[in-house]
């Protein structure tokens, strides 16, 4: 008897985390940040796509060349959050965020920019062009903790 009501709880619990549930679309070329992130994320009870590029993660997102709005539809609709480095090669964050805010398929996607470098300049750049938020690499639990609270109430 007591195990039963046990495990409807435990259904609960999960079904609400579903519906809470943030899926975030984390960028970054360093393999050792990607991961932190990744963690951070999973900790927050995030679920995580990683991408190793912007490119890669314009594919993911369905702006790679080919069949743009089928993926958009089947990928973008699902992200919740992209979050960024800014220092990338091939193209920089920044380029990703404009990217995105380009397309009328993801721009009401909220992107957060990070950077192991405070510019002032670089910052609010980034903000002027839609960024949701910058933040400061590394990343802490406290920075996501935040971030996912900001968002929640974007959302609600």
């Amino acid at each position: 008897m007591n195990g039963g009501s046990c495990s409807s709880l435990m259904d609960d619990d999960h079904h609400h985390h579903g519906h809470e549930e943030l899926h975030v679309l984390a960028v970054d070329d360093n393999l050792i940040d990607r991961k932190l992130v990744e963690r951070l994320l999973k900790v927050s009870s995030c679920k995580v796509t990683t991408a190793e590029n912007a490119i890669r993660a314009l594919e993911y997102l369905g702006l790679g060349d080919q069949n743009q709005h089928i993926d958009a539809l089947s990928n973008g609709l699902k992200v919740n959050l992209i979050i960024t480095d800014y220092c990338m090669p091939g193209m920089t964050g920044f380029e990703l965020l404009k990217k995105i805010k380009e397309s009328s398929y993801l721009k009401e996607v909220p992107v957060v920019i990070m950077s192991s470098e405070n510019i002032p300049t670089r910052i609010n750049k980034c903000l002027a062009s839609g960024a949701q938020m910058f933040m400061q690499k590394p990343l802490k639990l406290s920075d996501v903790e935040k971030l996912k609270c900001h968002l929640m109430n974007c959302r609600s």
